[in-house]
């Protein structure tokens, strides 16, 4: 698709509050018990969000691989030959492994052990993204009990990032040499 960057696919999961629970909510491993929601998402190289998926708080990371990438590739199409996906340590195992190497994709995944900070790379971006996400309240503490409300909310969310990406980047790329740069015109 025009102005996606398909080469460099990051893929991450979020744990979110659900207090009232749910289809979508499970118990969380990192609040003591409570409710939560994990929200798995792929992006492209910029952070324009692919493919999402919402599951309990209590999935691990590696098995939510597999339905993210299929999700992004059902929103996408048929994905380039050469792509590169970018995982945590999280997905540092021979499962996570196995499927990239069935989908032909290459995989850069974080080894346990290293200091995260050194192995960072490319995975700042959907971990952007997944704070863009939790910018709207209704995801941020999601009180739906319907499944299909919450993955109503994560597609809004996902589209109004698209947007609000799109017109960021047409404002610096398609900017002309006498436009005024305020609001203000005189």
């Amino acid at each position: 698709m025009i102005g996606l960057d398909l080469s460099e696919i990051s893929v991450d999961g979020c744990i979110t509050k659900a207090p009232c629970g749910g289809e979508r909510a499970g118990r969380s491993p990192v609040d003591r018990g409570k409710q939560g929601l994990k929200r798995s998402i792929a992006t492209e190289a910029h952070g324009v969000p692919l493919g999402l998926v919402a599951a309990g708080a209590n999935r691990y990371d590696s098995p939510l691989l597999g339905p993210t990438l299929e999700a992004a590739i059902g929103q996408v199409g048929p994905l380039p030959q050469d792509v590169n996906v970018n995982l945590d340590r999280g997905y540092d195992n021979n499962k996570s492994r196995t499927l990239l190497q069935e989908l032909g994709f290459t995989g850069e995944i974080a080894r346990k052990g290293v200091p995260a900070p050194i192995q960072a790379g490319k995975r700042w971006i959907v971990e952007r993204t997944h704070s863009w996400v939790s910018g709207y309240g209704k995801l941020r503490r999601c009180t739906e009990r319907n499944g299909a409300v919450v993955e109503f909310y994560l597609h809004l969310a996902a589209a109004l990032v698209t947007l609000r990406m799109l017109i960021r980047r047409a404002t610096t790329r398609y900017r002309w040499g006498g436009r005024p740069t305020t609001g203000r015109l005189k």
